[in-house]
């Protein structure tokens, strides 16, 4: 007699043998969405979150772009061009507050907060050091969910808006250093770079990030002489294996520092805090040392400054001269270039806005990108940062264990 378990395995492989079905991947359901990008009111900012280009990327996806009329006019795109692209032009923040996905590139002021509406998605930067307790509470009250760009990660876990917005505040800075040198008023009457038979323009960068960088870059390529300061080695290492050539560089010893400012004709404050308040390096008997008409470039300045007579300035009344050293500080020197600052924003929304579509929904790519989570301070009117919580003392919330429990 068969043995019964023999017999249920024979027919479990014979099973496996038999022809099935084809099983197919169930296709993730796209959503459609409607966006608004409002003018910005904010004081000092020119920048808009998506150009035409951008636009015409999501309207060949099926999504509706909502354009406040001017909002693309500080940066030098019409309203006619966002039409061309496929954008609906609105003529009042009233109508373009009406899309469910907001896009803008400063914070809400308290006149847009009022037109956010319930379960809105809200993307522009956070700036947690300009914000109040209200701000918060009013998007919590309409639970809202806000991503800051500045705080979202790629998939190196770099900060790809900061690195975009830097390595253009970097070059920016030498190219308004040789402006301002050049000027018999403010500056030496000098000629930035280097000429045949005349010594060339020395310059010092304080901070081997990724502002130093592209602003030694900028002034190699101007043939200046570069010198660069930072407390890490492991820094200014990476800075010249990313330059390729090699440059003066130094820790920030005082005495080399100050020797080397004493002949500077521009020194740039390329010093970036994690804890959000740049340290003072400079202090006033050192810029009392440097040559009348030299140049400060203070682009920590939206840190507090690393210059001990640093304080901010406007586009509009950019410098200011403290004995006889022209200070340029304005925060946020992206803003200057508003055309390119744009198009660098937008590569990196019209990215971010095609994968929520792609995906499903906001909550969606949240719960799968772990980049674009970090950038997530509210969900659902929920404080899911946890910097956000503690410094204006307001409920927090995972947004880990709040993914684990969403489907």
């Amino acid at each position: 007699m068969e043995d019964p378990l023999s017999e249920l395995t024979r027919r479990s492989n014979a099973e496996r043998l038999m022809p099935r079905e084809e099983m197919l991947e169930v296709a993730r359901k796209k959503s459609e969405l409607i966006i608004g990008v409002p003018k910005e009111i904010a004081p000092e900012e020119n920048r808009v979150a998506i150009v035409p280009d951008g636009v015409t990327l999501l309207t060949q996806h099926g999504h509706q772009v909502l354009v406040e009329t001017g909002a693309g006019k500080a940066s030098r795109f019409p309203d006619h061009e966002y039409s061309e692209a496929g954008a609906q032009i609105v003529y009042s923040p009233q109508e373009v507050y009406k899309a469910e996905l907001i896009l803008k590139v400063a914070p809400p002021t308290p006149e847009e907060m009022e037109l956010i509406r319930p379960k809105q998605t809200l993307i522009s930067a956070l700036q947690m050091s300009t914000q109040k307790e209200s701000y918060f509470r009013s998007l919590m009250s309409k639970k809202v969910t806000a991503l800051g760009f500045e705080l979202i990660r790629d998939k190196t876990m770099a900060f790809p808006v900061v690195r975009a917005m830097s390595e253009i505040a970097g070059c920016t800075s030498i190219f308004i250093a040789a402006e301002y040198l050049s000027s018999p008023e403010f500056g030496r009457g000098k000629m930035f770079g280097g000429f045949t038979g005349i010594g060339p323009s020395e310059v010092v960068i304080i901070g081997a990030g990724t502002v130093g960088e592209f602003a030694a870059r900028s002034a190699l390529g101007l043939g200046a002489l570069v010198k660069v300061f930072d407390n890490s080695v492991y820094r200014l290492r990476r800075l010249q294996n990313n330059l390729g050539v090699r440059v003066f560089t130094s820790i920030l010893h005082p005495k080399v520092l100050h020797e080397s400012m004493k002949t500077a004709d521009v020194v740039i404050g390329a010093v970036h805090s994690h804890g959000g308040k740049s340290p003072c390096l400079i202090n006033g008997e050192m810029i009392k040392s440097m040559k009348e008409g030299s140049i400060i470039i203070d682009v920590s300045i939206d840190q507090g400054g690393c210059f001990e007579t640093s304080h901010p300035t406007t586009h509009s009344n950019p410098v200011f001269k403290e004995y006889g050293v022209t200070h340029y500080c304005v925060p946020n020197i992206a803003s200057r270039v508003p055309h390119t600052a744009s198009q660098a924003l937008n590569n990196i929304f019209v990215s971010v806005v095609l994968t929520i579509c792609s995906e499903g929904g906001i909550e969606a790519l949240i719960k799968k990108d772990y980049g674009v989570r970090q950038g997530v301070y509210l969900f659902n009117g929920t404080i899911t940062n946890l910097a956000v919580s503690k410094i204006f003392k307001l409920p927090f919330q995972d947004i880990e264990l709040l993914m684990a429990a969403f489907r």
